[in-house]
């Protein structure tokens, strides 16, 4: 299933949630002089135009990363903040950065990413804007399962799916698991959306089950418009960097002010 594409919902209330932990993240690892490995399951794009017609369509921005930055929410000195005004500096004022861009802005010379986007627009879309990176056309998973431990050994690993696979609930505990046997000391970092279904959680208790050391940061928020079903943001962690369970407070103290 190729359908999904994230123009439509970039730089939402979710994107938010999960770009400002990952720009910390990112951050973090990279003021330490040791390179690093970046790894991506389902990249997308890499760049979005909140002014496009998808963007227009939903108007998720305009709730999400615009609302944000009228109103302050992060400070001009956060990691998200910085990526943005660089970013913003390079491809216009509208521009807004997927996961993939942010992880650009960061990585330094001997730091090694890998993105994997299966949807054709969307992986050529990301040559044109990700020359930083090795580029995969093919299943995420399947790169993340074959690529790690990754060289340089340090890193990041984000699994970001679509979610339109109801199978991936179903197989993202047995596959995190599989990359943490293989790959112990990176940090992995998995992106999911909280329904009201409750879709979510026993994919979530499977995880927090097996990896009980893990970070977990959830925020609400109304849906987009009547009858989605989104109702929030999640990201769970393995090996958390230092200071992380602190930033995500502050995220999520932000999400609790709406």
């Amino acid at each position: 299933m190729l359908s999904y594409q994230h123009a439509y919902h970039a730089g939402n209330l979710a994107d938010l949630h999960k770009h400002a932990l990952l720009a910390w993240m990112l951050d973090y690892l990279t003021a330490k002089p040791k390179p690093l490995s970046y790894l991506e399951t389902h990249a997308g794009r890499g760049l979005y135009d909140l002014a496009g017609a998808e963007a227009q369509k939903t108007g998720e921005a305009r709730a999400g990363i615009t609302r944000a930055l009228v109103q302050g929410w992060l400070d001009a000195d956060h990691p998200l903040c910085r990526a943005l005004h660089q970013i913003r500096a390079r491809n216009g004022a509208t521009a807004y950065p997927g996961s993939p861009l942010i992880a650009g802005h960061f990585l330094r010379p001997g730091d090694t990413a890998h993105l994997a986007e299966l949807h054709p627009a969307e992986h050529e879309a990301l040559t044109r804007v990700a020359g930083f990176a090795h580029i995969h056309r093919q299943d995420g998973f399947a790169m993340a399962q074959a690529l790690c431990p990754p060289v340089p050994r340090r890193g990041l690993l984000l699994i970001d799916p679509s979610y339109e696979v109801k199978a991936d609930y179903d197989q993202i505990p047995g596959q995190i698991g599989k990359l943490a046997r293989k790959w112990n000391v990176g940090v992995i970092v998995l992106w999911f959306p909280v329904l009201n279904d409750a879709r979510h959680a026993p994919m979530i208790a499977a995880l927090r089950r097996d990896h009980p050391q893990a970070l977990l940061s959830q925020v609400a928020f109304a849906p987009a418009r009547p009858g989605h079903g989104m109702t929030g943001s999640g990201m769970f962690v393995l090996n958390p960097p230092y200071g992380l369970q602190d930033e995500a407070a502050r995220i999520a103290a932000i999400y609790e002010a709406l």
